[in-house]
């Protein structure tokens, strides 16, 4: 076996070691027969939300299970006919199974990095909020195309986007938006996004063409599971209601129905402008709580904390990616230096390689580090 051959089977080889880590391949039979029992009792949807979760944990361990052994038979199919092409002096075949592994390669570390959002919310859905920074226009402007961004890519993974609240810029664009997006690792793989991204461009508003840099803010809670218990005191919290306009026209949402809730010890202030008050009023909450909740996530994470404590300050210090649409073509995340020509293609969601590097810079040395400590 060629050389490169072999340092991708070795790589191929410690994925394989980190998902078995990850799932403790070892008890997995046993607790896959406990999940089939309990899912079989007549009595389990008398509950639809613990059934519900019941089902997912199951088929995350089934999925878990199967793409570990289909890596594994996979590898060890390939390695066979690189041997038997090499006893055989047939070098199609080898280079086919070559190909393979390297194919496999990809496939390996896509899954390693998945079962590395193992954080206690990284498998929840998530709100997404965005606000548009200091200069006008082009700041909202800004704001709706990242809005549109992610979006884009919520879609690209088959996540469902509800569209929470949202508040027009005076000329263009929006100032604000609030997301629900729900899907499996939504918040795990979003977190990264959480801090403020700048844009660079020649301004279309601007009838001297000259460049101009806006900024806007992205940050991102978990949606709190309702097996979560967070306290909040009802003397603690103001809630007003206020007259919305959601799109569809001057006749729509014209009751006051819209929602905000005030959370009095911390300054958080959430919005829900869907049509029932009602409606808005659990939305609101369940906001609330996700930003409480995040908020304890962050008292346990020092850098993180310290992020979010400077978000809303002027100058804008907690740049996290950078956007250069002129006078050349590149998007740029200063905190894993990774970045692309691509510009339309980030734009149109193509986020996936940026989430992986920061997602692999916070926790894939460790993780190899505990694989190979392991071995």
């Amino acid at each position: 076996m060629r050389a490169e051959t072999q340092n991708i089977v070795a790589e191929i080889e410690k994925s394989l070691e980190l998902l078995a880590q990850r799932m403790d391949y070892e008890t997995a039979p046993h607790r896959l027969e406990e999940f089939n029992a309990r899912v079989e009792d007549p009595n389990l949807w008398d509950n639809p939300e613990n059934a519900q979760k019941l089902m997912r944990e199951r088929q995350m361990l089934v999925d878990a299970i199967e793409t570990y052994e289909s890596i594994k038979t996979d590898l060890s199919d390939n390695i066979e006919l690189i041997e038997l092409g090499e006893m055989e002096e047939d070098e199609e075949v080898v280079t086919d199974a070559e190909n393979a592994i390297k194919s496999l390669q990809t496939k390996a570390a896509k899954k390693e990095l998945e079962a590395l959002l193992d954080g206690e919310a990284d498998g929840n859905d998530t709100f997404l909020e965005i606000n548009s920074g200091a200069g006008g226009t082009e700041s909202c402007d800004w704001a709706s195309m990242l809005a549109r961004m992610y979006v884009r890519w919520a879609e690209k993974k088959g996540y469902t986007v509800e569209l929470q609240s949202e508040t027009a810029g005076e000329e263009a664009g929006i100032k604000s938006a609030a997301y629900k997006i729900t899907g499996h690792n939504a918040y795990g793989w979003l977190k990264s996004e959480s801090g403020v991204h700048r844009l660079v461009r020649i301004s279309p508003f601007d009838s001297a063409a000259k460049r101009h840099t806006s900024f806007s803010s992205v940050w991102v809670y978990p949606v709190v599971d309702d097996n979560i218990e967070i306290e909040v005191n009802p003397s603690d919290i103001r809630i007003d209601t206020y007259r919305s306009s959601g799109a569809g026209g001057q006749h729509v949402n014209t009751t006051d129905s819209a929602v905000r809730i005030t959370h009095i010890p911390t300054g958080i202030v959430v919005t829900s402008s869907e049509k029932s008050q009602h409606q808005n009023r659990d939305i609101a909450m369940k906001a609330l709580k996700s930003r409480l909740y995040q908020q304890e996530l962050d008292r346990r994470n020092a850098d993180i904390n310290a992020a979010h404590e400077a978000k809303g300050d002027a100058g804008w210090g907690n740049q996290i990616r950078s956007y250069v649409l002129q006078p050349y073509q590149m998007v740029k995340d200063l905190r894993t230096n990774h970045e692309t020509s691509d510009t339309k293609g980030v734009l149109d969601g193509d986020l996936d390689e940026f989430m992986a590097a920061t997602l692999a810079l916070n926790v894939s040395g460790k993780s190899r580090s505990e694989a190979q400590g392991e071995g």
